[in-house]
């Protein structure tokens, strides 16, 4: 690092942790990074597996972003604290809260301190699925189709949805609800002191993929739409924005009270937020033609083409194709599938359960033993993944289908479930769980496939995130199923650092986010080359797997 090097800060929020990660915006190297795991998602309070309930408390985001702003700043001298430029933030979504007319969430409030309703609806909450089938059946009004530019399909992980569910179930929150705002807009909010709803700036990256912002009808849907689907709704519309903006934009700078906390100028900027798979296709130096496959515990996956070269395409049954939400300048494609390694972390704790019961009744066990249990856990799925790749799999393999948590492309249904089949006595651990990755890897392709129908050349794969780095074996076979090499991303927090890229196109250090990618980007550290081993096979079990899937969708 040069002594005179700005530093601008990416500040990335996941489902279960934070991060902050300060960056040279000179040369991308990392300066400083701090991690809080959310100590009230830890304990899984506000989580109903059963109801799909899925809730974060606001205290757990603002906890974490003091924590991690404060730790990662201790580790720079006084000069470099000073370096300081901008901050620019990424989060889950669609993951929206009900504030008051302040812009203060409603949890924060002591009557509304343990009401999941008045918290975050995490992205993968789908309480809300009747509503999103309502949305889904009144989607054309007045000629105009308003799901056009999100694949045609509303989903219960949305913005809209996810209001409606909890108007009409919760009678306190409704009254006391002024707004509803994403996470990736309320922590710029936060930062830069707004003093009332009107001070919030919505981001054009989740105002088109999850709310149905477009250009083509001048912003949201009127209000004769959400006055059809529901007149409770019409409260919250009509302090709806006019106006919204890509993560390339300012939404203010640090406020005294944050400056304060953090020992930072008034002067740093803030820039608006964004959905983390977005600024982590960023950070993964996501470029035409690639998809960047964002892979943790669902996967997202982007593409950024020309408007010269979609032109009125529209794709169905994706996530949204929405102006600048990706990069600036670009229509940003979304799709993704709503579980990835969550398949696996289920397979994992299925298998672990006897032990971990085993465990919570016996608080007498030696340290030794205690040590086993721990390792045994943490090896699991090294272990199954190496008798998985040793074996040969055949048209009459163990099958499955990963739809555990719904699915969200092709074409969004979150009422599906998975499924498996072709199990005999000879079916052990390793043969399911190499069943479970195919079907990760078989749902992938299905939307590979999906662009490449409507015209959308996909030459290759860029994976980041956590299970791109730390499983080869899924990689491999992801590659081999494509067809098409993938590149694993150098970097071990590519939102973090998709954000910080922001930050520095902010603060006016590049003039726009390509500039930014072009010096900040690490590059990338492995590519996976397809195999012809199992081409056929793989063709003829893929093809399954769709007729496979059309069966069960229709059951």
């Amino acid at each position: 690092m040069n002594d005179s090097s700005p530093l601008v800060i990416g500040v990335d929020y996941g489902t279960a942790s934070v991060r902050s990660l300060i960056v040279d915006a000179y040369s991308g190297e990392e300066m400083a990074t701090s991690v809080f795991e959310y100590p009230r998602w830890k304990a899984r309070k506000y989580v109903d597996d059963n109801k799909n309930q899925y809730r974060q408390h606001p205290l757990d985001y603002i906890e974490g972003l003091q924590h991690t702003l404060t730790e990662s700043l201790a580790k720079l001298t006084p000069k470099q604290r000073k370096q300081i430029k901008a901050i620019s933030v990424d989060t889950t979504g669609s993951t929206p809260v009900a504030v008051d007319s302040k812009g203060v969430p409603l949890a924060l409030y002591p009557k509304f301190k343990d009401n999941p309703n008045a918290m975050f609806f995490l992205w993968k909450d789908h309480t809300a699925i009747k509503e999103a089938g309502e949305i889904n059946e009144l989607s054309v009004q007045g000629g105009i189709n308003y799901l056009d530019y999100c694949g045609g399909i509303y989903s219960s992980e949305w913005y809209w949805a996810k209001l409606l569910h909890v108007l009409r179930m919760d009678e306190e929150v409704r009254n006391a609800c002024h707004a509803w705002v994403e996470h990736c807009d309320w922590i710029p909010f936060l930062l830069t002191g707004g003093r009332g709803v009107a001070d919030i700036k919505r981001s054009v990256c989740a105002a088109g993929h999850k709310a149905l912002w477009s250009p083509k009808w001048a912003g949201f849907p009127p209000d004769t739409f959400f006055k059809e689907l529901d007149p409770l709704l019409m409260r919250i519309v009509k302090n709806m924005p006019s106006s919204v903006f890509t993560s390339d934009r300012a939404a203010g700078t640090l406020c005294a009270e944050w400056a304060k906390k953090l020992g930072l100028d008034t002067n740093v900027v803030i820039g608006i937020g964004a959905l983390d798979a977005h600024m982590g296709a960023v950070g993964g130096e996501i470029a035409p033609n690639y998809l960047s496959k964002v892979m943790g515990t669902s996967t997202c996956d982007m593409m950024v083409i020309s408007k010269e070269n979609i032109g009125d395409t529209l794709i169905p049954g994706i996530c949204g194709q929405v102006d600048g939400s990706i990069i600036p300048g670009f229509i940003g494609l979304e799709a993704g599938q709503s579980a990835f390694g969550d398949v696996f972390a289920w397979f994992k704790e299925l298998l672990l359960w006897p032990i971990i019961d085993f465990k919570s009744k016996h608080t007498d066990l030696s340290k030794k033993t205690v040590n086993d249990i721990t390792q045994i856990q943490e090896d699991i799925l090294v272990q199954l993944s190496e008798k998985a790749a040793a074996i040969v799999p055949t048209v009459t393999s163990e099958f499955a289908v990963e739809w555990l948590n719904g699915r969200r492309t092709p074409d969004a249904n979150p009422l599906l479930t998975g499924a498996l089949k072709h199990l005999t006595l000879g079916s052990g651990p390793p043969e399911i769980y190499r069943a479970l990755v195919e079907a990760t890897c078989f749902g992938a392709k299905s939307i590979v496939q999906r662009f490449i129908e409507n015209g959308i050349l996909v030459e290759g794969v860029n994976g980041v995130g956590g299970v791109a780095k730390k499983s080869p074996f899924v990689m491999q076979m992801m590659a081999d199923i494509l067809e098409m090499p993938i590149r694993i991303h150098r970097s071990e927090q590519t939102c973090a650092l998709g954000a910080a890229m922001f930050a520095a196109t902010v603060a006016g250090i590049y003039k726009n986010v390509q500039e930014a990618i072009d010096k900040m980007g690490v590059g990338f550290e492995k590519e996976y080359i397809p195999s012809l081993r199992y081409r056929d096979i793989y063709r003829t079990r893929y093809q399954n797997y769709l007729d496979w899937s059309a069966q069960i969708e229709k059951s």
